[in-house]
């Protein structure tokens, strides 16, 4: 309570004499404190005289937090250093409704703050500090430390603060411009990257609708909605991340793209790949976090098992010939292409790439950004590269026939070549390439091996739990298990506040390695069907997507769910 009418309010409820005013004013300026809280700490008032002001003043209820037995899932909607400076606790939640114990309940701009960052409507309760400041969850210091910026993003940010955002069809570029770079905008774009830093989202998206306006995060691969800012910051915040992106902030007809660097709390810089599509109602921004631990990440963390690491070292060992990587976006293809050339980039080769865009900068290697616009896509930059007297060569996607047969030709002339495409699986990526026009002699001559893979949400060690598989599971898995064990123990998520109650934490990697054979390639040349080189490879050792995450359910690292969701037999 700061306000002076507010203070002589409590002065006058209370019955504080005057010679005491001057003492409670003293000791609520050395601490920093409101009047009412130096009154208790100065013994002026009871607690229960404290509480029943708030209670009578608000017409609020009362509540000791230290009463209830609160979910670790309930107190992280709040950051414990928000927690600390609002002297606040959330202590229950009711579909969209947060119950709040508050020892400060009139503070408009906290309860407000929190509206904001958690996208539930804040029920305020009064209760006593000692109350509080005994059941408050907190972090370490070190990490109150590291993410105090989150609360200065936060500050200010309170509906009185937004009255200048005018209705988007009413603001020029250079009242946007202006807009963007106002105090609560900036902190809001702030608080959106933080958060998704500290959540370890891969994704930001920031989307609008008709009436809507949201942020979601993608974490483990999965969608999940962050926060709801005003509508009316829709356009502001565009702007800013434009600006930001070095973007052009009147083009909202055209897709644009750009980057953005931050920095950390830590002192760490952080890299965003910015996308902005216009759509219906508004311009979409998706930013991917470009996480250059990838580039310290040797082949032997990825998560792939021993025979199939020896495997791709074997193919990649060779002088010649051709690497492909095949999966879905977001499967982490890039991730192993690049740990791949972290192995080979050494003093006496030369490396070039060519990808679109150019995810990280690698030292020692040549890399070009493809430039469409000007004429420099994929197919004439491998055709420069042959003439850069290379040793490897990446192509970042195959995408059109005139790429694929210049890339075959390259790994048939002396060139390691390492590629990605889209499809399914790994013999299914051979019949993809003899679509777009490659000769099979000429296919059959220069791959030497094809990685499928998928990323799948790894269960938290903490929380996970035993259990029996059903009749229909075991159904399920003997279609794909024609020898060995069709009943073994299985674990499933539960959820706990290590994993933020969804039962999974982190990513692994599931494979397939398809190596090329004589026989193999005889099938190739013959122009045999995919089915029939699928069969050829599992008679020969080769593991399937799917019986490389069945290991992975055994081990107990892949849930049942999570095994189906990422394969398909």
């Amino acid at each position: 309570m700061t306000d002076t009418t507010d203070t002589q309010q409590f002065i006058s409820w209370a019955g504080i004499a005057e010679n005491q005013v001057a003492k409670i004013k003293e000791l609520q300026h050395k601490k920093k404190i409101s009047f009412i809280q130096a009154a208790l700490a100065g013994k002026s008032i009871t607690r229960k005289e404290y509480i029943r002001f708030y209670s009578e003043k608000l017409k609020i209820p009362v509540v000791d937090p230290s009463a209830f037995n609160i979910p670790d899932r309930i107190q992280k909607l709040v950051p414990p250093h928000l927690c600390k400076n609002y002297n606040c606790l959330p202590f229950y939640q009711k579909d969209r409704y947060l119950f709040l114990a508050m020892a400060e309940p009139d503070n408009i701009l906290a309860v407000d703050d929190i509206r904001f960052m958690t996208g539930l409507e804040p029920v305020v309760h009064a209760t006593d500090p000692e109350s509080l400041h005994g059941s408050l969850t907190r972090e370490t210091e070190a990490e109150e430390e590291d993410w105090q910026n989150l609360d200065e993003a936060l500050a200010d940010i309170g509906e009185q603060d937004l009255d200048y955002v005018e209705e988007e069809k009413n603001l020029d570029d250079m009242t946007l411009v202006q807009e963007a770079s106002q105090g609560p905008v900036v902190k809001m774009v702030n608080l959106i990257i933080m958060d998704a830093i500290r959540k370890k989202a891969s994704d930001i998206h920031i989307e609008a609708y008709e009436k809507a306006f949201r942020v979601r995060f993608r974490i483990d691969g999965v969608l999940h909605e962050a926060m709801r800012p005003p509508i009316k910051m829709r356009a502001a915040i565009v702007s800013r991340l434009k600006i930001m992106s070095n973007l052009n902030i009147a083009e909202k007809r055209l897709p644009q793209d750009g980057r953005i660097k931050v920095l950390t709390p830590q002192g760490n810089e952080a890299e965003f790949r910015v996308s902005i599509l216009p759509t219906l109602f508004g311009e979409k921004i998706v930013m991917r976090f470009l996480d250059k631990s990838a580039l310290k990440m040797d082949m032997g963390v990825l998560g792939i098992d021993e025979d199939i690491l020896q495997a791709i070292q074997e193919v990649i060992a060779k002088p010649f010939g051709m690497f492909l990587v095949t999966g879905p976006t977001g499967s982490g293809k890039t991730t192993t292409l690049y740990s791949a050339l972290m192995e080979l980039n050494k003093e006496g080769v030369n490396i070039s790439t060519v990808e679109d865009p150019v995810e990280f900068s690698m030292s020692g290697i040549n890399q070009v950004h493809v430039n469409e616009k000007i004429g420099l896509d994929f197919s004439s930059a491998l055709r420069s590269f042959l003439r850069q007297d290379p040793d490897i060569i990446l192509v970042g996607e195959i995408r059109d026939s005139e790429t694929a047969q210049i890339a075959v030709k390259a790994a048939l002339t002396g060139h390691l070549v390492l590629s990605t495409l889209h499809t399914n699986d790994a013999p299914s990526t051979v019949t993809r390439l003899m679509n777009m026009g490659v000769e099979g002699f000429l296919l059959a001559s220069a791959v030497s091996g094809i990685l499928a893979q998928r990323l799948a949400r790894k269960l938290c060690p903490v929380c996970k739990r035993k259990t029996n598989m059903s009749p229909e599971m075991i159904q399920k898995l003997a279609t794909v298990e024609e020898d060995g064990e069709k009943n073994f123990a299985i674990w499933e998520p539960v959820g706990c506040s290590e994993c933020n109650n969804s039962g999974y934490k982190g990513r692994t990697g599931i494979y397939e390695m398809l190596t090329l054979t004589p026989e193999i390639q005889e099938i190739i040349l013959k122009e045999g069907t995919m089915l029939e080189i699928h069969h050829t490879a599992v008679q020969q050792g080769m593991q399937t997507l799917r019986q490389n995450a069945l290991k992975k359910l055994k081990s107990g690292t892949l849930s049942y769910e999570e095994v189906l969701r990422v394969t398909a037999e």
